[in-house]
């Protein structure tokens, strides 16, 4: 996840997706991934204070008005630590992806976040102003049952 000042996302000639001020998420969907999981990560991402109020980070996405750009990333399982092309085995499969995707989105949206998404299984390009730069990794593997939810 990265805060940006603008991000946008171009399938071709096509824009299908525009944001100003908020976070760019890159969402890698694992195979061993379930829909708790995405709901328990959306649900950090909305309520995250990373924007600045006073010198301080301590404003979250609703309080500022901000956006998410939600891009679907397979390749964040990418496993190259043999050979020289990237292994893909551990991300979900495509009707898996797409659903916790939607679903992560959805929660989002819930939550009451503006949500923008990139197009599942295309080639995009992604452009992004970043802003600090701030950018934070997540992973919802190792999480506790009694985390979920929470």
């Amino acid at each position: 996840m990265q805060r940006v000042r603008s991000a946008t996302v171009d399938v071709g000639d096509e824009r299908v997706a525009e944001i100003k001020s908020g976070v760019v998420v890159l969402l890698g969907v694992g195979a061993k991934d379930r829909p708790e999981d995405g709901e328990r990560l959306a649900a950090k991402i909305a309520g995250l204070r990373i924007f600045e109020e006073a010198g301080k980070m301590q404003r979250a996405l609703a309080d500022v008005g901000g956006m998410v750009l939600a891009v679907p990333q397979f390749t964040l399982y990418g496993d190259a630590r043999h050979g020289r092309r990237p292994d893909f085995t551990a991300a979900a499969p495509p009707e898996l992806g797409r659903r916790l995707f939607d679903a992560f989105c959805g929660v989002l949206r819930g939550a009451g976040v503006e949500v923008r998404q990139g197009r599942f299984g295309a080639a995009m390009l992604l452009s992004v102003e970043a802003d600090g730069p701030v950018t934070l990794a997540f992973s919802t593997d190792g999480w506790r049952e009694s985390e979920l939810g929470s």
